[in-house]
């Protein structure tokens, strides 16, 4: 299955838009996050060459502006898309989608929004308790789970997911983790946690931090993959 980095801090060239957030399109109809600005996410679909209309679902990690930013300008330019959020985002996010009549749908555990393309449904833990949820793709490779900024905890999302029970090895987690402001030992901590759980490959982005990456690159080696806004790719 297909896969377009469509926003990121890092791109592949100049001709993307670089920015802070995160966005990608799954099989060409399953848009997850939108960035933190609508100019930047049609500037990168464009020069992806992702036609508006082709999009079918858009799934929210989390309500924050660098992941809702260019979600409100689609909705104006693509009616009656299915926008999947968590329970307890704002009210204001909610009465926003309804108001530019998108199609709201609040999930509280995992569903499949298209074949073999699941959300986990709201998880909420540790100090933030920021509702999140996480996207996952189900392939012939095994299981993709793709994070917005992982405020939950990158472990724990990944627990939900084998939780769930889909059957299939997790090949690759790809997403913001939200590392900053962690310390190095509690980021190897976290690599040797994935490790155990058998995550074959990694691709930290977005809010994890460049310090936090080049932990988990020395931790996956070659199984480590570089995300940047522009790439297309197999899962």
């Amino acid at each position: 299955m297909e896969v377009k980095i469509v926003f990121n801090n890092d791109v592949v060239s100049d001709q993307f838009t670089s920015g802070w957030g995160f966005s990608c399109l799954v099989d060409n109809r399953v848009l997850f996050d939108t960035g933190e600005k609508a100019e930047y996410l049609f500037n990168n679909m464009q020069n992806l060459d992702i036609e508006i209309p082709s999009i079918e679902v858009v799934v929210i990690s989390h309500d924050h502006w660098d992941h809702t930013g260019g979600l409100w300008e689609l909705l104006k330019k693509r009616g009656g898309l299915e926008i999947y959020a968590c329970p307890h985002f704002s009210q204001a996010f909610k009465n926003k989608v309804k108001k530019l009549k998108a199609e709201l749908i609040e999930a509280e555990k995992i569903i499949e929004v298209r074949e073999n393309i699941f959300i986990t449904g709201e998880i909420v833990k540790g100090y933030s308790g920021i509702p999140e949820q996480a996207l996952v793709v189900k392939t012939s490779r095994g299981i993709t789970v793709i994070t917005g900024c992982s405020h939950p905890g990158i472990v724990r999302i990944v627990e939900k997911v084998k939780e769930a029970n889909l059957g299939e090895k997790i090949c690759l987690v790809f997403g913001g983790f939200h590392l900053m402001n962690s310390d190095k030992r509690e980021v190897r901590i976290m690599v040797e946690r994935l490790k155990e759980m058998e995550v074959e490959k990694v691709g930290p982005t977005h809010c994890t931090g460049y310090e936090a990456q080049e932990i988990f690159k020395e931790g996956y080696a070659d199984n480590f993959i570089s995300i940047k806004a522009g790439q297309v790719f197999e899962i």
